[in-house]
Order: C-alpha cells, then sequence, then structure tokens
C-alpha cells in the first residue's frame, strides 16, 4: 500500500517522517507516504503520554516552521492536553517555564474537550502572539515580553 512505515521505525525516522507530513497537502504521496508518523503519534499520545510529549518537544526543537507549528499545536499538543491534561500539565509548565519559545507552541491550542483546570492553566502560559491575528509585538496579558518565561506561579 502507500504507507511507507519502516519495518523498524527508528525515532529520527518518526520525527522526519510527521515533519514531512505537517508539510504536505492531505492527498499528496509525500503526505500518504508519511502518515504512518501520525498514527504513531496518536497511538503513543493515548498510550505512553510521557513518550508522545519527549517527541512533541524533539519536533519543535527541530522544525519551527509556521506549518509545523500549526500542526504540532492544534494536533499532537492538544491531543495530549485533552487525553491526559491533569497528569501532563506539571511537564508542559516545566517546560513553558525553561524554554519560552515552547510557550508559542502552546499558543495554537483549543480547549477542545480538555479539564477545565487544565484550560485555565495552558491559558496562563501560553504565547498567543502571531496567532489569530494578534501581533508579533503585542505585549503579553502577564506584562511579560518574549525575552522571559513567565515567573509568576499561582
Amino acid at each position: 500500500g502507500q504507507n511507507m512505515k519502516p519495518p523498524f521505525p527508528t525515532k529520527e525516522d518518526f520525527i522526519e517522517a510527521w515533519i514531512t507530513m505537517s508539510k504536505f497537502q492531505h492527498e499528496s504521496p509525500e503526505h500518504k507516504e508519511a502518515f504512518w508518523a501520525f498514527q504513531h503519534m496518536y497511538d503513543l499520545i493515548h498510550e505512553q503520554p510521557d513518550v508522545a510529549f519527549g517527541l512533541i518537544l524533539e519536533i519543535w526543537s527541530r522544525d519551527q516552521s509556521w506549518t509545523v507549528i500549526q500542526n504540532l499545536s492544534a494536533g499532537p499538543l492538544e491531543d495530549l492536553l485533552t487525553t491526559h491534561g491533569p497528569e501532563m500539565i506539571g511537564r508542559v509548565e516545566e517546560e513553558a517555564a525553561r524554554n519560552s519559545s515552547f510557550r508559542k507552541l502552546l499558543g495554537g491550542v483549543w480547549k477542545n474537550a480538555m479539564h477545565d483546570s487544565v484550560w485555565a492553566k495552558v491559558q496562563e502560559i501560553w504565547d498567543r502572539r502571531g496567532w489569530d491575528g494578534i501581533p508579533e509585538d503585542e505585549a503579553q496579558p502577564d506584562g511579560t515580553d518574549n525575552s522571559g518565561a513567565a515567573s509568576r506561579r499561582v
């Protein structure tokens, strides 16, 4: 079939395929060939959320193009927070405190079926600049600029 998943995909195979898949149109041969990575990510989010979160961060560190940001944010990151929010939000908060660029990735997450308490925390730490027409240079609601991660703790 079209699905060209390697027999024993390495982490590298997976990351490359996921990035490729997110950059091509849905019906393109490239997208179809790399689609196994979407299915694999979905399974990991549901069965091994810690592993999935590590891979999300790895993809993010590798490629911060807008296409990848949009696919990663409203895809795996949102799914992870929807299915395992209460367990995973602590790790997400730690990452946001350590890495201000990760806050931009959180900016594209939608509430979906997320637990209210998880959604409230996401909104405290996300960086919405560049999303939905919000200017890149707008001050953040918490008063931080892009250089420092939010230091306030609730």
